[in-house]
């Protein structure tokens, strides 16, 4: 036990290290912008601080999928469901080590369309 106890007290700031890298904004957000996610039918497995469940999100059509890490405020996510959101993006102050420096708040949902 004491064996897992050291292991777990290496590993763990390792791993938060990486989700801070690998944690970046959606591209071109900013404080108090307003953005439109298209978000997919299905999660995919993730790794931040531990193994989750990332929704995967894209602005536009064209672009690729990418996981999204953080959640949106106001939003619940229903599998089976392809979302269009409009979602107005904050800079937190000061924000966790661990967490975005970006707060997604869902402003309207204008489609969910069943895949």
């Amino acid at each position: 036990m004491k064996n897992i106890l050291k292991a777990l007290s290496i590993i763990t700031p390792m791993v938060m290290l990486f989700v801070l890298v690998q944690c970046k904004p959606m591209p071109g957000s900013s404080s108090g912008d307003e953005k439109t996610f298209i978000v997919a039918s299905q999660t995919v497995d993730c790794t931040g601080v531990a193994p989750m469940k990332c929704l995967q999100v894209k602005e536009k059509e064209s672009d690729s999928w990418g996981n999204f890490y953080s959640n949106i405020e106001g939003f619940t996510y229903e599998p089976g469901f392809e979302y269009v959101l409009k979602v107005k993006t904050e800079k937190i102050q000061n924000p966790p080590m661990d967490g975005s420096s970006i707060k997604y708040t869902l402003v309207q949902q204008v489609s969910k369309t069943k895949k």
